[in-house]
């Protein structure tokens, strides 16, 4: 068929040539241009591997008339021009692959600027709405590429839709009397969906409910839905907390089934269990955590070996003991691969029965956990360390709170230990930083949320001593577990494992970074080794700390850095400056902690190496979900800033320009880190143009100025808490 087809398509450009030529001759005028521009295409179409060179296009074509070669030479431009062709050597030419179809993926614009990306990378590619074939927001879809028009920017069609990325929307019924319409506030999504009166499941107007598309027919505006499921009344703290959850695809209830299952699973712990692992029950033990916590993943036992050296016990909960590989407990902790962390509530990976009972390590009572025990001197180094089964007792439960209090009181319950594994986490951090890991150390935005969710104020939780305590036992656990399978002899293959991997910084946003702080009169090193750069980072965080531009200069520098994820190949962890590191330390939270305990437990009983790609497909999944679960923690966090800040309109703040955009100024407020834009439409003085690399926006007549980093006052004006925006209006003052 192949060989027919090219076949078809040479005879095809010969019979256009001989009869543009025969034209030509009757006529006594040069061939048309449009005739000349059909043969070459065509030519290139029955040659589309080859790179064709200008002498052999002539020679093919016969081409013998100076003319002639002119404009063949002229249409050879400018169909390289309009990506149409390549030129892959000096006068070579090839067909560009994009005139094959490709594939990729759909990114879907409420405003209709619709873009196709690529598979195989390369530039995004305009697929206009009339194109589309209504594929929705990350559909895996199949296009055909147009030849690029002059001045334009390159174009497709969507022929095919491969895969659904999603089908299921969030929002808020319009019910007549026998149809309804579901009102979402989702970007990627320009129209209402229209759901028949027998769909509805028993929705009425203002209620949020979660609708699935089930047709968008050709010539249709609107797509038409079924209602899944009603959420509740909009507005109500639980309705717009599952709403949140629902829109970004997580679940907000827990599978009977699987909560049956886990009532089935015995808490005692049988005498046989106990004789095959090592015992701490007699040892010092206790759990660090937040006062809210229900899920103690991780206890510290500390004992005197002798003079100077220390046995200390990092025990994690022994999950996979219960959680049997393949069930269906399992299943749905790998789907779900995180718990997930809104601001008035925790979605957990395992059923309650499981985390907050018998997995969590409670005080008081025998628990199975997973332990590395470290021989340790006070100036935190490793003597000595194994990864053994164990069973405890914790002896205490502390607050980070109750903790703290000791570190700074020196008094308190078994002030000894947390006094000393105090010492020694500070000696572990110091050699850590030392070595070229980044002292990140921001604060996080939390609300006090009263008993019907509505926040009544703002605090700041900052990580102080009793925090970093247990940050650097935990950290040193995982190191240690990743260093026992990763590291290898030279001549020897590692098997395969699940690391926590966190790539160098990318080089154009760290000399962005270079420009932006050289504002404030900050230097930063963007070149040499990654301990040079590192170091040099560290450098930029402490000289900032307490200044008024601390915040805004982490948020930058942040987002310089690449994101950590999960995979079988091991790169070492930049910002920790670990060559091997892994999540070992919290299974009753995390799917890959349970992968890693199966994988140690396995290999250490002699098991062979498992199948790469199967590990490498988890990993990927547990790192898109970790980014799902954060995007749904901070669409709560902003959800309830806009509600905390709807009773506070029109007072007014002073902040600090925390995003320039071309469609507005993002501030951060000083007294509440609440978050607003003052849209550019507000911004009506002048006509502001945005200056990307230096973060500004620039007036074109006045030439006034809005830069990152700039202080500014501002009134709050609207709260929109349907989409989640806060909009503040610019307060006037002499600047």
């Amino acid at each position: 068929r192949k060989q027919y087809f090219v076949y078809f398509v040479q005879a095809s450009y010969l019979k256009d040539l001989h009869m543009a030529k025969n034209k030509e001759k009757k006529a006594g005028k040069r061939m048309k241009k449009k005739d000349l521009v059909n043969i070459l295409m065509n030519f290139f179409h029955s040659k589309p591997t080859e790179a064709l060179s200008l002498k052999f296009i002539f020679s093919e074509l016969k081409m013998t008339t100076h003319p002639l070669k002119m404009l063949c030479i002229d249409i050879l431009n400018e169909l390289r021009d309009g990506d149409y062709i390549t030129e892959v050597d000096k006068n070579k030419f090839r067909l560009n692959d994009h005139g094959k179809e490709l594939t990729g993926t759909f990114q879907r614009k409420s405003n209709g600027k619709n873009s196709f990306i690529p598979d195989e990378g390369g530039d995004p590619i305009f697929i206009a709405e009339r194109n589309s074939a209504h594929a929705m927001n990350n559909d895996k879809v199949k296009i055909v590429f147009y030849a690029k028009r002059k001045n334009h920017d390159a174009e497709g069609e969507v022929v095919e839709i491969l895969e659904r990325a999603n089908d299921t929307f969030v929002g808020t019924l319009e019910v007549a009397n026998s149809y309804a319409f579901l009102v979402t506030e989702n970007r990627t999504l320009a129209n209402d969906i229209f759901i028949p009166k027998e769909k509805l499941k028993g929705g009425k107007t203002g209620d949020k409910a979660v609708v699935k598309i089930v047709e968008w027919p050709d010539k249709a505006k609107n797509p038409i839905g079924q209602v899944i499921d009603i959420l509740g009344k909009a507005g109500d703290n639980t309705t717009e907390m599952h709403a949140i959850l629902a829109e970004f695809g997580l679940p907000y209830v827990y599978p009977e089934a699987v909560e049956k299952a886990a009532d089935k699973i015995p808490a005692e712990i049988s005498e046989e269990e106990i004789a095959r692992r090592e015992d701490f029950r007699k040892v010092t033990t206790f759990t660090i955590d937040p006062k809210d916590a229900k899920d103690f993943d991780d206890a510290l036992s500390i004992r005197s070996i002798k003079e100077g050296l220390w046995e200390v016990g990092v025990h994690i909960a022994d999950v996979t003991h219960y959680v049997q590989e393949g069930s269906i407990i399992d299943k749905e902790a790998e789907k779900r691969a995180t718990s997930v962390y809104l601001v008035d509530r925790t979605i957990p990976m395992l059923p309650e029965r499981l985390c907050n009972f018998i997995c969590s390590l409670r005080p008081n009572e025998e628990k199975l956990s997973y332990s590395v025990i470290f021989d340790i001197t006070e100036k935190g180094e490793v003597k000595n360390s194994r990864i053994v089964h164990t069973v405890i007792n914790s002896d205490r439960r502390f607050t980070y709170e109750e903790a703290q209090q000791i570190i700074e009181t020196k008094e308190g319950d078994f002030k000894e230990e947390v006094l000393m594994l105090d010492k020694i986490a500070k000696a572990l951090r110091d050699k850590r930083f030392s070595s070229g890991a980044i002292n990140f150390d921001r604060y996080e935005v939390k609300f006090e949320i009263d008993d019907k969710g509505k926040p009544v104020s703002v605090y700041f939780k900052e990580s102080k001593d009793a925090n970093k305590l247990v940050e650097e036992f935990m950290l040193l656990a995982n190191k240690t577990v990743a260093e026992e399978i990763g590291k290898v002899p030279r001549n020897k293959k590692a098997k395969v494992f699940p690391y926590r991997i966190h790539d160098l910084p990318d080089p154009e946003k760290l000399d962005n970074l270079a420009q932006f702080i050289a504002r404030f009169g900050y230097k930063l090193r963007t070149s040499g080794t990654k301990s040079d750069v590192s170091k040099s980072i560290n450098h930029l965080l402490d000289d900032i700390q307490g200044k008024k531009e601390e915040n805004l200069i982490e948020t930058v520098s942040i987002r310089a850095m690449q994101k950590a994820r999960y995979s079988t190949h091991n790169i070492g962890h930049y910002g920790l400056a670990f060559e091997y590191y892994t999540h070992f330390t919290s299974p009753i939270r995390r799917f890959p902690d349970m992968m890693v305990h199966r994988l140690l437990t396995k290999y250490a009983e002699g098991g062979r190496s498992v199948l790469e790609s199967k590990y490498e497909d988890l990993c990927e999944h547990s790192s898109n979900m970790e980014q799902i679960a954060a995007n749904a923690e901070r669409a709560s966090i902003k959800y309830k800033q806009v509600e905390f800040m709807s009773e506070r309109l029109g007072q007014i703040f002073d902040g600090v320009i925390s995003g320039v955009t071309e469609w507005g100024l993002y501030v951060e407020l000083n007294e509440n880190k609440c978050e607003g834009m003052i849209p550019m439409r507000d911004l009506d003085d002048d006509y502001y143009e945005f200056d990307e690399k230096n973060y500004c926006l620039r007036g074109r007549r006045k030439n006034r100025m809005y830069s990152l980093g700039d202080a500014i006052t501002v009134k709050v004006a609207r709260a929109n808490l349907e989409k989640k925006q806060l909009d503040f209006a610019l307060v006037e003052e002499k600047r």
